[in-house]
């Protein structure tokens, strides 16, 4: 993938942190996130389920519920607007219009009780001004481009009647109706083969080089980072642990994290049994280990890890990195949290 698109900013997230407020207490699901999306580039948001990835941007949206949720600090700016400040009518006129979420889970996030074609045409009529014939028969062409078979035949039919790969396509159809100038796709292949995966990579791919559309691509697939990403921002518990060009952090990654994450993925030259799994499991949120949340999982961790939260610190690429070693040189040992699950069993 070749470099980001120089062009100036259309999204600039500083400093977001998202609060949640539960019967343990008040933790951060978000702490301190900051980056720039300009238009026509694709960035890459990676990390285990509870970095942080689905949230941040649920919260730009206005979309998480407050309470027990809230955002406690930052700014998104998107068209001279900051997106945090909006109201709930300011904000219903940008989501769906100008920046469009293709949701995790298709089967929560259709309406059960309405068909496909009330829940599609509804978007134009309400965004684009459309007639109820003008909504349908663009609802429709949308759903053949995203590989509905007979979508003229299916529109009428309910989210059951559909497989869980045809819901999914049906949310991506919905997302690109209003022609947005920001997508955000939580894991918008998930439920697809790999054969209709590869499709709607390539539509997403065809559509962003149409409309200049910038897209975020949460996702725990490397391959699909590696194929369609410019940047890419790697989370875990909250917070970036690296951020770099797609083709410097594949090439050089500098957070021991990020290195985990590549070194547990198969490739041409490194099969199945020679991966590395990343020891133990993500911390919960509101029970984050001190210092760097990453340290008991580490197996670069030095005397000072526990103690203190590392900033981010600049790769020579323009990227950064939140971290006290150099991977490229320091000693592996094996991790706090390996040695805790070997005791156990």
């Amino acid at each position: 993938m070749s470099a980001s698109p120089p062009s100036p900013p259309l999204l600039t997230v500083e400093n977001l942190s998202v609060e949640f407020t539960t019967d343990e207490g008040t933790f951060r699901a978000v702490d301190g996130l900051s980056y720039q999306l300009r238009r026509g580039e694709t960035l890459g948001i990676v990390g285990e389920s509870g970095s942080g990835k689905s949230v941040t941007h649920l919260a730009l949206l206005g979309l998480i519920p407050q309470p027990p949720g809230k955002v406690a600090t930052g700014k998104a700016m998107f068209d001279g607007r900051d997106l945090l400040k909006l109201n709930d009518h300011e904000l219903s006129q940008i989501r769906g219009r100008r920046i469009a979420m293709i949701f995790q889970d298709p089967m929560t996030a259709l309406n059960a009780f309405l068909t496909i074609e009330e829940q599609l045409t509804e978007v134009t009529i309400h965004h684009l001004g459309h007639t109820q014939d003008e909504a349908r028969k663009h609802a429709i062409a949308m759903l053949d481009r995203v590989g509905i078979p007979k979508a003229a035949d299916r529109i009428g039919d309910f989210p059951h009647q559909f497989s869980g790969g045809m819901r999914q396509r049906v949310m991506i159809a919905m997302a690109l109706l209003c022609q947005p100038d920001v997508l955000i796709a939580d894991e918008p292949t998930t439920a697809l083969d790999v054969t209709i995966q590869a499709q709607i990579l390539e539509l997403l791919q065809e559509l962003q080089r149409e409309m200049g559309m910038a897209i975020v691509m949460i996702t725990h697939d490397l391959g699909v980072v590696a194929k369609m990403c410019h940047r890419v921002l790697v989370m875990y518990a909250g917070r970036i642990a690296e951020e770099a060009a797609a083709e410097g952090l594949f090439a050089d990654p500098r957070h021991p994290y990020t290195l985990g994450l590549l070194e547990s993925v198969a490739t041409l030259d490194r099969g199945a049994d020679r991966l590395l799994p990343i020891a133990g499991n993500p911390p919960l949120p509101s029970n984050l280990p001190s210092g760097c949340a990453f340290h008991p999982r580490c197996p670069f961790m030095i005397e000072k890890c526990p103690q203190i939260v590392p900033p981010l610190v600049p790769r020579p690429d323009g990227g950064s990195f939140a971290c006290l070693v150099d991977v490229r040189t320091a000693p592996r040992h094996v991790p706090e949290e390996a040695r805790e699950t070997k005791r156990i069993a």
